[in-house]
């Protein structure tokens, strides 16, 4: 038996920065994992996916030569080079994490573990297959037996989700974790849902030529994003060749030879047929929270995900949760930011509790889309008085110069006050520049701040200005 001051159970981002930080603050600390540190998001979502899109980019570029003077005749893609590519970068950055772990003398152990009882877990053998052969599993400095601590934190993340009757098989029906390895180029392909999962890889399969139809069962594509915005990132995404249908639902799917027929039932009650060669079910995840024995010790949760506090405690003395298996939003930075917060708290040093309202969201597609606080209608649902300042792209010298014309920034803030409520946009690079709004809600900045920072020109944050000018009725450029 080996006593530590704080056991993380789950080395993905959450965990491993939560380890590190512990390490640091002079923590005796240990990661428990049962098949490859980085979690989903280093070995099977966030990086290798933006691996793959980035393939998916430079093919567009390529395809779209002459619009910039170029000739570019002749290309084409070899799928196994692309996955090996996007595999290859989450191999190497796999590796980096168990470095890290060393440098900062934190143990791992290789296994997989339950709470036996607040401050003790115990470790058994993994029964989880690694899920690819190139990523080894490293060994781990410690193995089976049972450990204590007097802080036990639950990292374990999410798994996607499945509905009754359209589960993943692997073949026809797939997975993120099997779009992101293809055998082969699919001719065509259905994907259910149009959160942040489906709508990448459906801007991927298109890009690369796939015919894409994409079936949400909300009104509009990436719901959870501003209206406005869904809007022109439909517009794009169509105009790009993608099929799009909104309110409604896939009832059924039939397994054919080497395709699948989905029935689509919209809103209205009429039902049509999709049939194509694959199946992407992006369907959302469900919190990794079975077999671990929190249900025994009385953990509370709720609808799948451990319930914690903004210092990301549980109801159970001594025990923590973070990242995705304590709740959405289910993003890497917000599990790494609560793993922080949680040591720290831990470790006495006051921090400030978890504010959801300042975690920004990005999806990678093409148009790329990021946002930051309340959209216009939940900020007038809040109860907020709001002005609200545009700007499009083709106002901008720099987006014109990219070849990038399409787009927009939206700033809403609270007319009484002049606080920056939300940012959104959409467009490219726009998953790089939205950080500047992150920041300036963390400081409290108002418009006249914004409105007195000086933005480098010619650049594409010159837009994330005019924006704010415009909710003020001073915008230049428009």
């Amino acid at each position: 038996m080996a006593n530590y001051d704080v056991l993380i159970i789950g080395g993905g981002p959450g965990g491993y920065v939560a380890a590190i930080r512990a390490s640091q603050l002079g923590l005796k600390t240990a990661v428990i994992e049962r098949e490859h540190l980085g979690g989903i998001c280093l070995n099977w979502g966030c990086i290798p996916t933006k691996a793959l899109l980035r393939s998916a980019e430079v093919f567009h570029y390529m395809d779209h030569a002459k619009d910039y003077g170029l000739s570019a005749d002749k290309f084409s893609f070899d799928m196994a080079a692309i996955v090996k590519r996007s595999r290859g970068v989450s191999g190497k950055l796999n590796g980096g994490i168990g470095f890290l772990m060393k440098k900062n003398k934190i143990d791992v152990i290789w296994g997989e573990a339950v709470i036996t009882k607040p401050g003790e877990v115990k470790v058994g053998k993994s029964t989880k297959k690694a899920m690819e052969p190139q990523h080894p599993t490293p060994k781990g400095v410690l193995g089976e037996g049972t450990y204590t601590a007097k802080h036990i934190i639950v990292a374990t993340g999410a798994r996607p989700r499945a509905l009754p009757g359209i589960e993943p098989d692997g073949d026809l029906i797939w997975t993120y974790f099997d779009a992101m390895v293809p055998k082969a180029m699919p001719k065509s392909l259905v994907v259910m849902g149009s959160g942040a999962i489906g709508i990448e890889f459906a801007s991927f399969y298109n890009t690369m030529g796939a015919d894409v139809t994409v079936v949400e069962l909300m009104p509009r594509i990436m719901p959870v994003e501003d209206a406005e915005i869904s809007t022109v990132a439909r517009k794009r995404l169509e105009k790009q060749g993608m099929k799009i249908i909104t309110e409604a639902k896939i009832t059924k799917v039939t397994k054919g030879n080497g395709s699948i027929t989905a029935t689509v039932e919209t809103k209205d009650g009429k039902i049509q047929t999709l049939t194509a060669d694959k199946l992407i079910s992006a369907v959302g995840v469900q919190g990794n929270i079975e077999g671990l024995g929190l249900e025994k010790l009385g953990i509370k949760t709720d609808r799948g995900c451990v319930v914690i506090d903004g210092h990301a405690k549980t109801n159970v003395p001594g025990i923590y949760a973070i990242g995705d298996v304590a709740g959405p939003p289910m993003l890497a930075h917000k599990a790494e930011h609560e793993g922080v917060i949680c040591v720290e708290a831990i470790a006495g040093k006051n921090p400030h509790a978890m504010d959801k309202a300042m975690i920004p969201g990005c999806t990678y597609c093409n148009p790329q889309v990021a946002s930051v606080g309340l959209t216009e209608e939940k900020a007038k649902e809040a109860g907020y008085k709001v002005k609200v300042g545009r700007f499009n792209f083709v106002g901008n010298g720099k987006a014109i110069a990219l070849g990038e014309p399409d787009g927009m920034v939206k700033t809403v803030f609270d007319a009484k006050t002049g606080q920056l409520l939300g940012a959104h946009m959409v467009g490219a690079e726009v998953t790089e520049l939205i950080q500047g709004f992150v920041v300036a809600m963390n400081l409290e900045t108002t418009e006249e701040d914004l409105m007195h920072s000086v933005f480098p020109h010619p650049t594409l944050s010159e837009m994330m200005h005019e924006s704010v000018l415009d909710a003020y009725g001073r915008a230049i450029h428009s």
